[in-house]
């Protein structure tokens, strides 16, 4: 097996050293990303967040293979839940915790998991498994999950799952496709005609309220910029009686260090600050992250959330919009039902085995999910025959 090292702080491996490894920009887990978690404590300490990145390094001690791992000690923050996995650890008298996890952090986006030097060769996920099993191990931990791989990744894990007895969970997400829209109308061309009235309708309505929208990037990203989006951010939690994970610090430092890929929609009514929504962007995707508003208005958060997003893409040339989980609010708006995946080993192997019966059962139940949902989508019938599909990320359009 490989050897391996176990790197407990970002800070240990050289920035340019990670990046090199880091594909098409991926902003969740760039090193920018990882290291405004450590130094604004939103990982370590007390968080239930660890960094333990694996790392190989060459025959010239150059890094490369990066596993970005984290031991947890609770289950916040992934997006793919595994409560009653703990809770049937803890009743049959056993651990859960800790558990490593290999995921971008606080964020349900799908993205390359590993990270790995000359992309153009085939993925070392043969090596990374196993220096992530001997971890595993080692550390003693209940067993490892890997969340949210991109298409190439997963096709590698799928065979090694096949081989080693992994377990391959399924879940549904809306995605909206960039099908070489001209602009805003044009992809609403595309919809009937009752759902097309509604999208206008929908956005003339916060028009008529005299809403002002606007979208900043870069050095925008002011102090006081974030410092709005913050009391937003934390608004949306207080809404549930919760704390939101994240800290002021931790977006002051992204927008320090990363405001090149991120973009913010203000709306104000009467120059009054009124909701705030964050996303990231990389070479070909936008990600919706986070929104919040001070005042609750008929439309807005489908027009911040949503509507800015797609008119984001359209602009920039962006491919795909992955505006986070769950909303099925979100079809009827050109959010087409995809499927995202995870991967998953339980060290007890009667554990593993009722945990893979329950995702033989659940997997039907999802693909149902997704063709159910597929059949409320806005789009005329054969409405894409003739455009062809964009380059990057597009799906073809899910079938009833």
């Amino acid at each position: 097996m490989a050897t391996f090292q176990v790197i407990t702080q970002i800070a240990d491996i050289a920035e340019q050293d990670w990046q090199t490894l880091l594909p098409e920009r991926y902003p969740f887990l760039s090193y920018p990303f990882l290291q405004a978690l450590e130094d604004s404590g939103c990982m370590g300490g007390d968080s239930g967040w660890h960094p333990e990145y694996l790392l190989h390094r060459d025959a010239s001690n150059r890094p490369d293979w990066i596993l970005p791992l984290f031991r947890k000690h609770h289950s916040y923050g992934e997006y793919v839940f595994d409560w009653g996995w703990a809770d049937a650890y803890q009743r049959h008298g056993f651990r859960y915790y800790p558990k490593l996890l290999c995921a971008a952090p606080f964020t349900p986006a799908t993205g390359p998991r590993l990270l790995y030097h000359n992309a153009t060769n085939p993925a070392p996920w043969q090596d990374a498994i196993e220096a992530l099993q001997q971890h595993c191990r080692d550390q003693q931990a209940s067993g490892w999950h890997l969340n949210f791989p991109n298409s190439s990744d997963l096709a590698e894990l799928k065979t090694l799952t096949e081989q080693q007895g992994y377990l391959l969970r399924q879940a549904c997400q809306f995605h909206w496709f960039n099908r070489n829209y001209t602009n805003f109308e044009h992809f609403l061309e595309f919809f009937t005609s009752r759902k097309r009235k509604s999208v206008r309708k929908e956005r003339q309505r916060v028009r008529d309220m005299n809403i002002h929208i606007r979208r900043l990037t870069g050095e925008q990203l002011t102090a006081d910029v974030i410092k709005r989006f913050y009391q937003c951010y934390q608004l949306t939690y207080l809404k549930r009686g919760q704390q939101g994970y994240l800290n002021n610090t931790f977006f002051l430092q992204l927008a320090a260090t990363m405001n090149q890929q991120m973009m913010l929609v203000e709306a104000s009514h009467n120059e009054q600050h009124l909701a705030s929504a964050l996303y990231f962007f990389d070479d070909h995707t936008l990600y919706g992250r986070y929104w919040g508003c001070k005042e609750e208005v008929d439309g807005l958060h489908f027009e911040a959330c949503y509507y800015q997003g797609i008119e984001f893409c359209l602009e920039h040339g962006l491919d795909h919009f992955d505006p986070g989980t769950q909303g099925e609010h979100k079809i009827s708006r050109g959010f087409e039902p995809v499927i995202t995946s995870s991967i998953h080993q339980l060290q007890h192997p009667d554990f593993q085995a009722a945990v893979a019966d329950f995702i033989e059962q659940e997997i039907p139940q999802i693909l149902n999910y997704q063709q159910q949902a597929a059949t409320l989508l806005p789009f005329r019938e054969n409405a894409f025959d003739d455009l062809p599909a964009t380059p990057h990320t597009s799906a073809p359009l899910p079938q009833p």
